[in-house]
């Protein structure tokens, strides 16, 4: 049978199963796939809180989504264009996200009586009619995939669990993508269970000759590689890049890193790959609690190392005593939040941005620390040097918000010019002439000695240090001062920081003003106005504390502001105190992303003055 071939321009997809399918897997291989056949991508993996779940149940449903094309990507996607469902489970979670006419992959082996009661399906949704609107393929995944591997030496159990490789094959075949790099990925993974690794290999390549072969299938498609800047390019998650960025941050200050950290989700991946970098000096510390971990950072930087402790929503509230005594001994130092739902335990794999209060008052006493955050995956390698620079430069910790969104999600990342990346100055103090261990430069910054030097010998503490020399002081003056004085050093980072931009015009009737993850979907949003023939404006904040110089001035070029954010309003309350304006939010905080069409909608809103049904 002769299949015909579509091109298009972009597609979702959306890989889901239970969490033992290997979705997560499967997603990740036709991501790294897609981005070395020169495709734009974005991707947003949606594991369960449920460590175990029991299998085939609703909460135990794990997806992965993939949107990727030869146009400019910025989302995962609005909503699923392919939908592969392992199990009625997933079927049942996912399928309010697709639009009518969606494609839908299933897997006929596991619509059991036992799997359907477990998803809560009265009937089989395969043949009661409910799917109409959907075109629906039925594949026996499981039983093709048991089939592919007959006369191997596996049980039935290991057979079965090559069923992903089955179900990624056939997207490859579907969507014109090489089998070679997974193959080639696939045996050095399983390098030391030859025999998996040959399942595997034929699993894939069963899937990709059953749509080759099948009559269910009359059309493959085919996307065209993106239009990108011209470099060397590869596919990279945010933690990943956040921890390449501190690496890259200790060449270029030529600093030990030192990584002083407690296991979290979804901060936890930044231990793993840091402590894959031992050959460039890193140094990981798996701490037993939180106070720990910060706690040996703030030592690594009072010994000379660049340091940095990472974590995760409830484990930055135990850090928040250290962060104090880092502002009190003036010590350079790094806090990355990966923030998720909360409060307390909250929702431990799902994304959030609820923290940015907390990050900016979360401290007993006057303690004012910057607050940087990036805005994409591949963002947080650029955002890691300027915050170590900011730390270093003006000798304060400084706390850097990503989000598990951004953590777990991944872009094509162009590789950087190592010989353009920025040197990160250091100066050590070593002069014992006129040296007070708590002198200013013109940045307010006081001087960074290594213990040991010879007549720089010095006590820090947390408790309030006199004005120069640092000893301990009680005096009321002093302890008035010395506020004012750590305050005016954080509010002087303004007078470096780039300029705020503004994309589209640089006056009008609507800014829509955004930080962290919500870049893309806004960008997306602002970019489908905009073709309407709307003028709408986007400015997007790095910087949240503190706020760049001229923002001030552009907030006020526009009669209204609009600003999305994964929690209640806490930029908008930040923006409104800061500048005596009412910002209209846009919230939500169900522990996934902004689609674009959430952000457009209210813009239209705000535009047209009709709220749509």
């Amino acid at each position: 049978m002769v299949k015909k071939v579509e091109e298009l321009t972009k597609v979702t997809i959306r890989f889901a199963g239970d969490s033992g399918d290997g979705m997560q897997l499967t997603g990740s291989q036709f991501s790294d796939t897609t981005a070395l056949t020169g495709k734009d991508l974005s991707t947003l993996p949606d594991y369960p809180a449920e460590i175990r779940a029991p299998a085939g149940t609703l909460y135990g449903v794990s997806g992965f989504q993939i949107n990727f094309g030869s146009v400019e990507i910025n989302t995962p996607g609005d909503q699923p264009d392919v939908l592969v469902a392992m199990n009625p489970a997933a079927l049942k979670v996912n399928l309010k996200d697709l639009a009518k006419g969606s494609l839908i992959i299933v897997n006929t082996n596991a619509f059991d009586d036992k799997n359907l009661k477990l998803a809560h399906y009265d009937k089989n949704p395969l043949s009661d009619g409910s799917l109409s609107n959907f075109n629906v393929i039925e594949v026996p995944i499981t039983t093709l995939t048991v089939n592919s591997l007959e006369g191997m030496e596996l049980s039935m159990k290991e057979m079965t669990r090559s069923k992903n490789f089955f179900a990624l094959g056939l997207m490859y075949w579907l969507y014109n993508k090489p089998m070679e790099p997974t193959i080639e990925w696939v045996h050095e993974k399983f390098k030391k269970n030859p025999q998996i690794a040959e399942a595997n290999e034929k699993a894939l390549k069963a899937g990709y000759y059953f749509g080759e072969t099948a009559e269910l299938f009359t059309t493959r498609y085919d996307i065209q590689p993106a239009k990108l800047e011209a470099g060397t390019y590869r596919n990279v998650m945010g933690n990943e890049a956040l921890a390449l960025g501190f690496v890259a941050a200790s060449v270029q200050s030529g600093l030990p890193l030192f990584l002083g950290s407690y296991p979290i989700t979804p901060a936890s991946d930044i231990l793993h790959e840091l402590s894959k970098h031992k050959n460039f000096g890193v140094r990981t510390f798996q701490a037993e609690d939180e106070i720990s971990g910060i706690c040996s950072a703030i030592g690594a930087s009072f010994g000379g190392a660049l340091a940095i402790t990472t974590t995760s929503g409830p484990g930055m509230a135990l850090k928040t005593e250290a962060m104090g005594l880092a502002v009190m001994t003036e010590l350079p130092l790094v806090i990355v939040n990966v923030q998720r739902g909360g409060p307390s335990t909250g929702l431990p794999t799902k994304t959030e941005q609820a923290d940015l209060l907390q990050a900016m008052y979360g401290r007993n006493g006057e303690a004012p620390i910057p607050i940087i955050a990036a805005s994409s995956p591949a963002d947080c390698f650029y955002t890691s040097l300027e915050a170590t620079r900011i730390a270093i430069k003006y000798m304060t910790p400084v706390i850097y918000l990503t989000d598990g969104y951004i953590a777990n999600g991944s872009e094509p990342w162009k590789l950087p010019e190592i010989e353009k990346l920025p040197k990160i100055k250091v100066n050590f103090r070593t002069d014992p002439n006129g040296f007070e261990p708590y002198s200013r430069d013109e940045f307010l910054a006081r001087p960074w000695v290594i213990p040991g030097t010879p007549g720089l010998e010095h006590r820090i503490g947390g408790l309030e240090k006199q004005h120069i020399t640092g000893d301990i002081s009680y005096d009321p003056d002093n302890h008035e001062f010395m506020v004012n004085l750590r305050t005016e050093k954080i509010k002087n980072i303004a007078n470096e920081l780039p300029l705020l931009e503004v994309y589209g015009e640089k006056e009008g009737d609507l800014l829509v003003v955004g930080w962290g993850g919500t870049f893309g979907a806004i960008r997306d949003a602002v970019n489908r106005v905009r073709a309407q023939g709307h003028k709408v404006s986007q400015a997007h904040l790095k910087y949240l504390y503190p706020f760049q110089k001229n923002l001030g001035e552009i907030l006020h070029s526009f009669k209204k502001i609009l600003i999305p954010e994964l929690n209640l309003g806490q930029l908008a309350t930040l923006i409104r105190s800061e500048y005596l304006i009412a910002p209209i939010t846009l919230t939500k905080v169900q522990g996934l992303p902004f689609r674009a069409s959430e952000i457009e909608e209210k813009i239209l809103e705000l535009i047209e003055g009709k709220k749509k049904d």
